[in-house]
Parts: structure tokens; sequence; C-alpha cells
């Protein structure tokens, strides 16, 4: 049997859980990450076997002039995650802060670096990508 993690938005309404998490997780740093989470950089990862377990008439959509769908939680504004136009919202990259507990994701890079906030100080051993990986 295999592990189920759960994860919600800031005020409870909106409850997922998965059951994977995809080998790449990084920090994101574009211009829409920072301005979408209010933090220097969104943490994203992949996930198999999302069920929503409530809230899923809270979820709302914002698209992006670059075709980008951002996912929220309409009753307390919660970032959830990410996904390619076109994406169904089971193909979600979650924002790993979503979750509850001590998930099993390691970061494994900063990516789109050359768009981080001048504030920001990269300083660790991660490898840096000036764009995607």
């Amino acid at each position: 049997m295999s592990d189920v993690y759960k994860g919600s938005c800031l005020c409870g309404a909106v409850i997922f859980v998965v059951n994977s998490f995809n080998d790449q997780a990084a920090n994101c740093h574009c211009t829409m990450c920072r301005k979408f989470h209010g933090a220097a950089y969104g943490t994203l990862v992949g996930v198999s076997g999302l069920s929503w377990i409530s809230g899923r008439d809270y979820l709302k959509e914002f698209t992006a002039p670059n075709g980008s769908v951002r996912t929220f939680c309409s009753k307390c504004g919660s970032s959830l995650g990410f996904r390619v136009n076109g994406a169904s919202l089971n193909e979600i990259e979650l924002a790993v802060a979503t979750f509850d507990s001590d998930i099993p994701v390691v970061i494994d890079a900063h990516i789109y670096t050359d768009y981080k906030a001048n504030w920001c100080k990269l300083e660790d051993e991660l490898p840096k990508h000036q764009e995607g990986r």
C-alpha cells in the first residue's frame, strides 16, 4: 500500500491528497511565480494519484499571458499550483508549502534565475538555470 500525502489551502476549504511526487522539484524564480506566491520564488512539484477531497468549488484559475494556468483558493487566496494551458486539473504541479506534513521531496535546482529578485541571494549548492532546466 502506498503512502498518502495530504495538503490544503490556508483556510482548509480545499483539501487534496496525492500518492507520490515527481523526482524533480525546483525553486522557480520567474516573475509569475514570484508574484503568484508573494515570495522570492515558488517551489512546485509534479504529483501522481491526486484526489481533491473537498473544496473543489473554491478552486479558481488565472491564465497568464504565456498560457500557464495558476490555481488558487477563492476563499482564502492560497496559491495552490501551476499547470500548462490545456493540461487537466489533475496534471497540476502543486506548491510544496501546501502540504500539511513532511513530504519526501528534495529540491534539486533553481530555475529561471535570470528573473530572480535582486534582493534574493542564491548561496546554496543547488544547480542554477537561467531559464528552465
